[in-house]
């Protein structure tokens, strides 16, 4: 728990918070009337130290925005962000945290291994300090054996990967990551997850922006949905996914295609997948009664499972209404 001296008070404050904003705003003028936009409107969240924290919402929403105002990129139009209890405009708080954006650009005539030097130099760090960080730096993020090859050749996920070394460059407590899996195959997808999930065991805060619903699914702690620049639902994922009334799918296998019509009618739902016969009811009852008959019919249980609404039903309702 991290311990800060509030100048106003003269009072030691305790903190477990890692990213606090309260009630930010941004509008822009564009357009040749110089028209007001509004891209985040009253944005109030709390990120705790330690978690893994999905910053979810379609394109315009106001993620990328919010992003660089956490950043200090752009100034919000209103209200405050604080990061590790201290206003997110100090200088020292600069070194708490690494951000790497959606699409990293680099100086690619260099070499990886010049890059994350360079960077290192940025931050004020010594030669030999920023040579071993490197090295360190190509291990963690799994380029071994690419420092020497020039950025300009590194693949789309090898960027990718770049982009989240340089942000771990002065090894912050807090990594910002917009769209860290953006453009990536399945494979390289799963890399980054594993690597979100090691930061958190290292005990940093990762705050990040995907439309990826299935990778927020597996990694956050806690999530918000964001549409037209305000924050619509906020909350861990398991109250994300609660259970969706009694609706329960079973499967069944070996029924022949007369037993499996006959059990259909009294299911809202049914589909034959092979050998397997899948029936949905509306409740758990109408369930058991339904295995019931089935195994009557000759057929055997494979299983019985309470639906959830998934963290996609959530996010399509939200941002449709």
């Amino acid at each position: 728990m991290d311990v800060y001296i509030n100048s106003l008070h003269g009072k030691n404050i305790m903190t477990d918070h890692a990213i606090v904003m309260e009630n930010v705003s941004k509008s822009f003028r564009t357009g040749f009337w110089y028209k007001k936009v509004e891209a985040v409107r009253g944005i109030s969240l709390t990120v705790e130290k330690g978690e893994i924290f999905g910053f979810l919402g379609p394109n315009g929403a106001g993620k990328t925005t919010t992003i660089k105002m956490l950043m200090g990129l752009i100034s919000p139009s209103g209200g405050s962000i604080k990061i590790m209890g201290k206003p997110h405009t100090e200088t020292n708080v600069k070194k708490d945290i690494g951000y790497a954006p959606e699409q990293p650009s680099f100086y690619d005539h260099l070499s990886g291994e010049e890059m994350l030097k360079y960077c290192g130099a940025l931050m004020g760090m010594g030669y030999s300090a920023r040579k071993k960080r490197a090295a360190e730096l190509f291990g963690i993020v799994g380029l071994k054996n690419c420092e020497k090859l020039s950025l300009r050749k590194y693949s789309k996920g090898m960027q990718q990967r770049m982009g989240i070394a340089q942000a771990l460059v002065s090894d912050p407590a807090i990594l910002i990551l917009d769209e860290p899996m953006s453009g990536l195959d399945p494979a390289g997808r799963r890399e980054i997850r594993d690597l979100i999930m090691q930061f958190k065991k290292q005990g940093k805060t990762v705050f990040f922006s995907t439309h990826i619903l299935s990778d927020v699914e597996m990694i956050c702690d806690r999530v918000a949905i964001v549409v037209k620049g305000s924050i619509a639902r906020v909350g861990r994922i398991e109250e994300f996914t609660e259970l969706d009334s009694n609706e329960t799918e079973v499967c069944i296998s070996g029924l022949n295609q007369d037993s499996f019509e006959k059990l259909g009618t009294s299911a809202c739902g049914a589909m034959m997948k092979g050998t397997l016969a899948y029936f949905t009811t509306m409740s758990r009852n109408a369930a058991v009664e339904l295995v019931r008959a089935a195994e009557g019919r000759g057929g055997c249980l494979v299983s019985f499972n309470p639906k959830r609404r998934s963290l996609e039903d959530i996010y399509l309702s939200e941002t449709q209404k």
